[in-house]
């Protein structure tokens, strides 16, 4: 009953809005009430006098009602609730006046506050305060923002020495990482005093460490990177750090421990998780070639045959062919062999053909040609075929009866598996494994049959062909087969370089030298190429470019021994002895003990007038070869010159025992006795060099004279032989002018047949005669024993590094020894730290 007159209370107070016109639909929208009406607040005079004064302010009467000016309802003692009018007469919100309800308004004015100040201006978005005070700034001395500061330094510091090792400075990379981890321990001990051991970041630690062990690693360090593996693997609250007893397995492997490598590698296979397959594989793979460089060969063999049974790849097959030749087992080699070619290369050539004539299709198939997946595929292909060659070339000989069923058998194996064409390259193994036996004809014979075969595998046969018949100096079969391989393959170095070598060997050098600049265009890594090249243009007596080609091959080739030596050679036909001395430096600085170089060195210290080098190299020259006739009559000339004369007897004795039937030499030693004041024992030697050849009229003189100064009877039947010597001489040079006129050219010719034996025009005739007059010019050497002969000597010089300076390299030479027998390779797949 209570609820029921309330609520009829409240009903009495709701004023609904006056009934209009519903046809007006816009009606009343006009209508207010005056009261509202702000222009007449002018003629208002309660507002202009509460504008003027505080009258508006003022607080209200207590008798009447509340604080505030507006209007509230009064709760009686029974419920019911009264409007009360606003101070100043204003109706108040919600009150009816003139049957008009006045809407509601907010109690609160816009900018008004209780705490407002009297005479305080209308500020509704606090303007006047200015603006915002600035936010408070870090303290940097805080110990949280040392540590932070700290902590990004390591980590500044720990990247740069990754990479400085991946620049190549090791010792730079070593450094930060020392540093990284001096700073890591200042942090560390920071951050106790700080905050809980919990809260330390074990993951910078370990990144620190885990760096510094690498950093003393690739260093050599090996004993303080163990020692850092150490404090990581030692230390439990480092999670999954037993995988690093890899990387220290890899540490003693270098250093040959191989029991220690063995024992943690295996430590690290049980840390990792069987699922982690791949990482199972690749440990087992260190500890098989662990096993290899121990000798261990059937622990080995067990791991691999583990893998191929896992998770077959090429390295392990490869090794596995090598442990199983390394025990001599020939079934199991086949067996691995076998297994080796079916490893799957995953290699997909079909997407690389375009199937349709979309451009877009034909498009993307040429952007993927030459990307980066398609060289790490090429480069895949290129060292399974080199396993799968290297492999039957050393199994081959041993799992038959001879080499070549061995062979046969593997080019079977190879033609029924996806390397078909690696079949041909093993015949043509096979051929020059017949060369190293020596068995030339079986060699052409299967070169021959194969240039017969496809374009590739034909030039590669008529190259290796006319190499052969190159050496054998028939320069028509070599020519020819250098046509059949360079018309098979216009774009073969080899075959180009060896019909420049046949053109080279017909005298024709303008065109040899074409023949090797299309080489080089077409390879311009061709060494053969380029080193031929400059040959020919010494020939054509073009040194400039010729000493252009030695250097550019001598960027290539930093330390060959040819390539110096012809350089040296340039310069001394450029008459530049400073230059020539000091490239010939480098050739002895690669081939200390070559007796050839060291009496070039020697000759040409000779010409500047530096007697005592050039002694040191002459000599040098003939203690590593003491057979060679310049040296030995330099070295006699030297002993002569500084009057030595019993030096220089043990030379010219050596001298006439590799020449026994020259005469110059006993004569010399006789005088070298006869100077040094043993006549007697030059007494001797004459005699005997006159019983050796009984017709020398320098020895019967000399034989005379010592015999009347020693007052002996023989003297007179000396001299009766040489007046009868002489004689016949006279008689025999009235013949010449009376009879022949061109007798005397052959004489001269039969008399110089000694030095054209040798073959060589390499300044023989020269360096002869300027020895010669040497030995002529000594003192006391005018006297007519010292000139006996016209014949020179030997002294033509020979070119220590072989052939190369008047023949040309052979290309296919090269090509066949890049072939050789690789069976000490094993394929090492140590896992990278």
């Amino acid at each position: 009953m209570k609820f029921t007159n309330t609520k009829v209370q409240m009903m009495q107070n709701v004023h609904l809005a006056p009934e209009t016109d519903e046809d007006d639909l816009y009606s009343g929208y006009n209508d207010y009430n005056p009261i509202y009406d702000i222009e007449e607040l002018e003629n208002d005079a309660a507002f202009q006098q509460a504008v003027r004064t505080s009258h508006g302010r003022r607080p209200p009467i207590t008798a009447k009602i509340s604080s505030t000016a507006v209007t509230r309802p009064i709760a009686t003692g029974y419920g019911s609730k009264t409007s009360l009018a606003s101070s100043i007469g204003r109706p108040m919100t919600g009150a009816i006046q003139d049957g008009v309800t006045r809407p509601m308004t907010a109690v609160r004015a816009a900018g008004f506050t209780k705490a407002a100040l009297r005479g305080s201006a209308f500020d509704p978005l606090s303007q006047s305060r200015g603006p915002a005070s600035p936010l408070e700034a870090k303290k940097k001395d805080s110990p949280e923002e040392k540590i932070k500061q700290l902590e990004k330094e390591v980590n500044e510091l720990v990247e740069e020495s990754c990479i400085a090792n991946s620049c190549g400075d090791l010792k730079l990379a070593l450094e930060k990482a020392k540093d990284a981890g001096r700073k890591e321990r200042v942090l560390v001990r920071q951050r106790e005093q700080v905050t809980t051991p919990e809260n330390i970041n074990l993951d910078l630690t370990y990144s620190v460490l885990f760096n510094l062990a690498s950093q003393y690693s690739v260093n050599e360090m090996y004993a303080e990177a163990l020692n850092t593996y150490q404090v990581i693997v030692k230390n439990k609250m480092f999670s999954n750090a037993g995988i690093l007893k890899m990387n220290m397995g890899n540490i003693y492997l270098k250093q040959r421990n191989y029991s220690k490598a063995i024992k943690f590698y295996r430590m690290a296979l049980d840390q990792v998780p069987s699922v982690n397959k791949q990482m199972r594989i690749k440990i087992m793979q260190n500890i098989g070639v662990t096993f290899i460089q121990a000798g261990q060969y059937s622990d080995a063999i067990n791991s691999y045959e583990h893998i191929m049974s896992m998770a077959p790849n090429l390295k392990a097959g490869y090794n596995l062919a090598i442990c199983y030749f390394a025990v001599g087992d020939r079934e199991k080699m086949k067996k691995a062999f076998q297994k080796l070619i079916t490893v799957p290369l995953e290699i997909d050539e079909d997407k690389y053909i375009s199937p349709s004539d979309d451009p877009h299709t034909n498009l993307v198939t040429e952007a993927i040609k030459n990307d980066h997946l398609r060289q790490m595929e090429r480069e895949r292909k290129a060292m399974a075929e080199k396993y799968i060659m290297t492999s039957a070339k050393l199994i081959a000989p041993v799992i038959e009866t001879s080499f070549a069923a061995g062979y046969d058998w593997c080019v079977e194996v190879v033609k029924a598996s996806q390397y078909v064409e690696l079949a041909n390259d093993l015949e043509i193994n096979k051929a020059v494994t017949y060369l190293r036996q020596k068995d030339y004809n079986q060699a052409v014979e299967i070169l021959k049959v194969l240039e017969k075969k496809d374009s590739r595998v034909k030039s590669a046969a008529a190259t290796n062909l006319s190499a052969l018949y190159y050496m054998g100096k028939d320069f028509a079969q070599a020519s020819s087969y250098a046509d059949i391989a360079v018309n098979s393959d216009r774009y073969n170095p080899a075959a180009l370089t060896n019909k420049g070598n046949t053109v080279f060997a017909n005298g024709d050098y303008e065109k040899a030298a074409e023949f090797y600049k299309e080489a080089l265009r077409n390879d311009s890594s061709c060494t053969e190429a380029l080193y031929n090249i400059g040959l020919t243009y010494e020939k054509l007596n073009r040194l400039d470019e010729a000493l252009d080609c030695f250097l550019k091959l001598h960027a290539i080739l930093r330390n060959s021994a040819e390539v110096l030596y012809q350089i040296a050679n340039i310069y001394e036909l450029m008459e530049n002895p400073s230059q020539a001395i000091e490239w010939l430096m480098q050739v002895v600085s690669v081939i200390p003990t070559d007796p050839q170089v060291l009496s070039k060195l020697g000759e040409l210290y000779d010409r500047e007038g530096d007697k005592s080098q050039a002694f040191q190299y002459y000599y040098e020259s003939y203690r590593y070869f003491p057979c060679n006739i310049e040296v030995i009559e330099w070295l006699g000339a030297y002993y002569i010159d500084t009057q030595f004369w019993e030096k220089a007897i043990q030379y010219f004795e050596r001298a006439s025992l590799i020449q026994p039937t020259q005469v110059k030499w006993q004569l010399m030693v006789a005088s070298c006795f006869r100077r040094s004041g043993n006549y007697q024992k030059a007494l001797d030697t004459y005699k005997d060099t006159h019983r050796k050849f009984p017709e020398n009229v320098e020895c019967l003189r000399f034989l005379v004279r010592l015999c009347t100064d020693l007052g002996l009877k023989d003297a007179q039947e000396y001299a009766r032989k040489l007046k009868r010597l002489e004689k016949m001489k006279e008689i025999r040079e009235q013949r010449i002018k009376s009879g022949r006129d061109g007798s005397g050219g052959s004489r001269g010719k039969r008399e110089g047949s000694a030095s054209g034996d040798s073959g060589q025009n390499y300044s023989a005739s020269s360096k002869g005669e300027r020895l010669s007059a040497r030995l002529r010019a000594l003192p006391g050497t005018n006297e007519p024993y010292e000139s006996s002969s016209n014949k020179e000597i030997d002294a033509s010089y020979v070119d220590p590094l072989g052939p190369q300076i008047e023949r040309p390299k052979t290309a296919a030479k090269k090509r066949i020894d890049e072939d050789d027998f690789a069976d000490e390779e094993l394929g090492d797949d140590l896992l990278p730290e």
